[in-house]
């Protein structure tokens, strides 16, 4: 741990991550403590531009404890899930040498040195947007570069994977795949991209915020119960799920938007119908997630192919993927028709992340949403418009996978003191 300015020196790593959103999911456990899945799962990494964490971490000989602050609050690190993914990485951790500040940190320095982290997520924490897989895989990943382990992304999946199930999947970007794996210690529990984001470039995602409130019931206890008491989720696992797969990587590969859509949309129903299916059952969709799916299904029908795949994750909002950005512009009229903000809402804050999209739809200020007339398939049953009852809308896309962002305006932690900016 030599330095030559004693033991005051700071080391810092800034990175940001991406989220993911399960197109085939992840519901189920077949060990607790490893998050060992019960069946595979597939899910599209989203622009980080729009959905990410970003977690900046620091180690210095003047740090007592770990520490952690998310969104500006100091949280816990005393959780089984975040001592795992520090433990693995301590074990991993290599020799790290910093010419310019005269640090030389080796192996073994490791386990005594303490850390500092520093996370913000620029969505909802807990609202069904799998902002813990984000942070976890972002945690896991930049404290990986902080100490110089030599790990692949897959085998860096494994540990995040013990921190939040669905974190192994953020490590990529494109679309990942989460293989359950055989062995009962895990080893073999990895994720793996199945192709990059360059891949399949024309889907355009738009993400109703239909509640950013954390969620009554969290996904860990949920699952739990699933397990317990659901004999539909065995026979998904065991029956449906292996076959979706194969078929979902087909259609990925292919670029075949519809078996893609009716493949995710599919599923998203089967993952809910499981949740009902639990004792007591679980309501994570709402009415106003019933309305989006019953206008989506509407317009696929009317088309006579799919231009629209939802898929919604333990909370009420919805992930509508569309095939290019024509259909995206299509499906925001459709959406800003039924749920158009509250009057004293303003347009930029409603529709935030990709604004152009809100140009291809022909939207340039509110009046142009009041200005909306029913789309063709809701014109027989002349629908009411339910305003104020979608938070915002976020327009995105496919993303990368992690980056180390090595400008230093961007770290979250005070180089000097080692506490949040």
């Amino acid at each position: 741990m030599a330095a030559e300015s004693g033991d005051k020196w700071i080391l810092t790593v800034t990175a940001q991550t991406p989220t993911n959103i399960a197109v085939i999911k992840y519901w189920g456990k077949r060990h607790e403590e490893l998050i060992l899945p019960i069946n595979d799962s597939i899910s599209v990494t989203l622009d980080p531009d729009h959905l990410c964490t970003t977690t900046s971490v620091a180690v210095s000989p003047a740090f007592t404890h770990d520490r952690m602050w998310l969104n500006g609050k100091e949280v816990s690190l005393s959780g089984d899930r975040f001592q795992n993914c520090l433990r693995e990485l301590r074990s991993r951790a290599s020799d790290v040498e910093d010419e310019k500040k005269g640090i030389k940190i080796s192996k073994k320095d490791w386990e005594k040195l303490r850390l500092h982290i520093v996370s913000f997520n620029n969505f909802p924490t807990a609202a069904g947007l799998a902002s813990s897989a984000a942070g976890l895989a972002c945690l896991v990943f930049s404290l990986a570069n902080l100490m110089n382990v030599k790990e692949d992304h897959s085998k860096l999946s494994a540990i995040a994977r013990q921190g939040s199930g669905s974190a192994c999947r953020s490590l990529f970007g494109g679309f990942a795949k989460w293989i359950m794996g055989k062995e009962e210690n895990g080893s073999d529990s990895i994720a793996v991209q199945l192709a990059d984001e360059k891949h399949w470039d024309d889907l355009v995602i738009i993400i109703a915020v239909v509640s950013s409130r954390q969620k009554e019931t969290s996904s860990t206890s949920g699952m739990r119960d699933t397990v317990e008491t659901s004999m539909l989720l065995q026979h998904r696992a065991k029956e449906v799920v292996p076959k979706r797969v194969k078929q979902m990587e087909e259609a990925i590969e292919k670029r075949d938007f519809p078996s893609f859509a009716r493949l995710a949309c599919a599923d998203s129903n089967q993952f809910h119908a499981v949740c009902l299916d639990t004792l007591p059952p679980i309501f994570y969709m709402n009415d106003t997630s019933h309305k989006i799916i019953s206008c989506v299904e509407k317009w696929n029908r009317h088309e006579g192919t799919p231009q629209v795949a939802y898929t919604f994750d333990a909370g009420p909002n919805a992930v509508l993927i569309s095939h290019n950005r024509k259909t995206a512009a299509l499906l925001l009229q459709r959406l800003l028709f039924l749920f158009p903000p509250q009057s004293d809402t303003d347009l930029d804050s409603y529709v935030i992340g990709d604004k152009t999209i809100l140009k291809d739809a022909g939207i340039h200020e509110m009046k142009d949403v009041e200005a909306l007339a029913p789309p063709p398939e809701l014109k027989e049953n002349a629908p009411t418009r339910n305003k104020g009852d979608v938070s915002y809308f976020i327009c995105t896309r496919p993303g990368r996978g992690p980056v180390v962002l090595n400008d230093e305006s961007r770290s979250l932690i005070n180089s000097e003191t080692g506490l949040p900016k």
